[in-house]
């Protein structure tokens, strides 16, 4: 038989790789082998070796350290760009929900015509709009992926606010401002955070796209899209230039989907294993 304690087990599992792959991205300044950006004509495209694990770009550049030091571009930007739209999508449902109105409605149209266009071609536009750029990249995409946060967060407050304690919080004094950060908002953070947990990976792609498109990290920035844009035309010279990199978000993502489908199954009882 399973044990009972096996998605909490599974949970500490991927929460653990998760924190080893944060901490990995912090501590890259300290763990790179080499000069990630020091240029050294002499030993491009070398083939992986003891002394450059993952081999050199066109530039003579240890991949290793790259993608090391990539990992802090790519996966803090993720962390900030989830950060970004979860606590603007929070505010919008919050608002909306409780106090319904005009505003409500408002709010709700207006998301509806961002949740009208393709997420990605969107945010391309966008990104195009602002210019290159890690930043703007980021602002691109928030601007198209705070909507669905907002409808989330407005369906639970629409649910939440009609329930008995609700009103009898109400009834005992309590302001608008402490029902809703005392009540409602702890009612909702179980189904924002498996969201939120949800929306790591796919933001990473997501931003590592705009990258590999020429609209997110420039060269000679260590971001994983821009070292796959800048290493396409040797994939069969030279494949590590772009495997690395392309392995580094596989790795990275999967690590994320699992510990979102963990937090799933611990925290919502319909998907919790028996």
């Amino acid at each position: 038989m399973l044990p009972k304690n096996l998605p909490t087990s599974r949970l500490h599992v991927y929460l653990f790789l998760t924190l080893l792959l944060l901490l990995l991205a912090l501590g890259a300044p300290y763990l790179v082998p080499h000069d990630p950006y020091l240029q050294n004509l002499d030993n491009a495209l070398q083939a992986p070796s003891g002394a450059y694990p993952l081999g050199t770009d066109r530039y003579g550049r240890c991949v290793f350290s790259r993608v090391l030091i990539g990992g802090q571009t790519s996966i803090f930007s993720t962390l900030a760009l989830v950060a970004i739209i979860c606590s603007t999508g929070t505010l919008a449902g919050l608002w909306s929900g409780y106090y319904g109105g005009r505003l409500d409605s408002l709010f709700m149209r207006f998301a509806d015509i961002f949740l009208a266009f393709p997420g990605l071609v969107f945010a391309i536009a966008v990104a195009s709009v602002l210019g290159d750029g890690i930043t703007n990249a980021i602002v691109a995409l928030a601007v198209i992926s705070w909507p669905k946060y907002a409808r989330l967060v407005r369906s639970q407050v629409l649910l939440v606010k009609q329930q008995p304690y609700i009103a009898a919080a109400r009834f005992s004094g309590c302001s608008d401002r402490q029902i809703i950060i005392n009540h409602i908002l702890p009612s909702v953070f179980s189904p924002l955070l498996v969201m939120a947990a949800l929306d790591l990976g796919t933001m990473l792609i997501e931003l590592a796209g705009l990258s590999f498109l020429g609209l997110g990290a420039q060269p000679p920035a260590a971001e994983w899209g821009s070292m796959m844009n800048s290493g396409r035309s040797m994939l069969q010279t030279a494949p590590w230039v772009i495997l690395a990199p392309g392995a580094a978000i596989f790795l990275t993502v999967s690590c994320f989907n699992l510990l979102s489908d963990s937090l799933r199954d611990q925290l919502d009882p319909k998907h919790n294993p028996k």
